[in-house]
């Protein structure tokens, strides 16, 4: 499945919330990752970022698509990290 995966997270965890994403996800930009996952990688991601944030204080939001081409992207500005290189 394809996902976009954006948190808010408080300033003394956020560090370790985006080292954490980044195992599963593309960083496209500040708190915003994205690409193709499973469902058991998913899930493991929910349960470890769980344990990252205060969930009183903090959030993590998931958008889920079966397939990318699903979605259209449009960029304006710089874009932060392209996917588009990946071999």
């Amino acid at each position: 499945m394809y996902v976009i995966l954006v948190y808010d997270i408080g300033e003394k965890r956020v560090g370790k919330m985006l080292k954490h994403c980044r195992k599963y996800l593309n960083w496209i930009q500040n708190s915003v990752f994205e690409g193709e996952i499973t469902e058991v990688k998913l899930k493991e991601l929910v349960y470890n970022a769980k344990k990252i944030m205060k969930e009183e204080e903090d959030s993590l939001i998931i958008f889920k698509s079966r397939n990318e081409r699903w979605l259209d992207k449009e960029i304006i500005g710089q874009e932060r990290m392209s996917t588009d290189n990946f071999l």
